[in-house]
């Protein structure tokens, strides 16, 4: 039995879709029930004595970071019968700044599965496709998208493709112990990114660069702590974090290329009309 934790989010489902497609016995950690292909287990990761039921003949997990008592939670699933941890990471990690609170808490998540006495394998992604979704707002209201780092070039990747990597890494032996950066198959400035919507959507859509000053303010008023602002303009604004190298991992895993924007964007056309 497979746990994945996430189980509603943007990899976490794909993970679920990719293992019940394969078959293989898959139990999804919700907060509530959820429309998904698996068994479900009501549960809370910062709660770690929550997860007994969820736990039981689970031998590989599908693992998110960040949650308030990291190695007290891994104690409960080695303990528990869990022999492997797939961890869904950060390129963040490679920056090694703990002054940044998005490096620190992939850094801590990394360092407590390591000690945690489990296999493993990390997953460090560049930005997701799907975080074109955040334009869905500005999109109902009209054809101009505005948003920071215009001029930062992103090779992102398909969720699809992270899951695809997660699935081989907790069905198939020989990844334990791997770390494994992925992305997807070309680097792409935002506006290149809402071109190839405009394209799939049949809109004429056009984007908007912000300064600094306004990716900021626009940040705060979408509710972004302040800790998480600097760390944004960190990576992109600072280039402490390059995210536009293109990377094999995921064929060579997979044995398929990874998908481009434009099949992503295709797959999910539907969410955005």
């Amino acid at each position: 039995m497979i746990l994945v934790t996430g189980a509603t989010g943007n990899v976490g489902r794909e993970v679920v879709q990719a293992l019940a497609r394969a078959g293989e016995p898959v139990r999804a950690l919700v907060r509530r029930p959820a429309d998904l292909p698996a068994e479900q287990a009501v549960g809370d990761l910062d709660r770690p004595e929550s997860l007994a039921p969820a736990l039981d003949g689970v031998r590989g997990v599908f693992l998110l970071p960040g949650y308030r008592d990291m190695p007290g939670l891994l104690t409960r699933m080695r303990e528990s019968g869990v022999e492997r941890v797939v961890l869904l990471s950060s390129l963040a990690t490679v920056a090694t700044d703990t002054d940044n609170v998005l490096s620190a808490y992939m850094i801590g998540s990394e360092t407590a599965v390591r000690e945690s006495g489990l296999a493993w394998t990390f997953l460090r992604p560049n930005a997701f496709m799907s975080n074109a979704l955040r334009w869905l707002p500005q999109l109902r209201a009209g054809d101009v998208v505005r948003d920071s780092f215009g001029t930062v070039p992103v090779a992102s990747v398909d969720p699809y493709d992270i899951a695809g990597v997660a699935v081989r890494a907790l069905l198939d032996p020989g990844h334990e112990g791997r770390v494994y950066p992925l992305s997807g198959p070309e680097p792409l400035l935002p506006a290149r990114r809402l071109a190839v919507l405009a394209d799939v959507l049949g809109r004429d859509l056009r984007f908007h660069d912000l300064s600094d000053e306004e990716g900021r303010a626009d940040m705060a008023a979408a509710g972004v702590p302040e800790p998480y602002i600097r760390a944004f303009f960190g990576f992109y604004g600072d280039g402490t974090l390059d995210e536009s190298q293109v990377y094999p991992t995921v064929e060579r895993v997979t044995g398929a290329p990874p998908r481009t924007f434009h099949q992503w964007a295709t797959a999910h056309r539907a969410s955005f009309t």
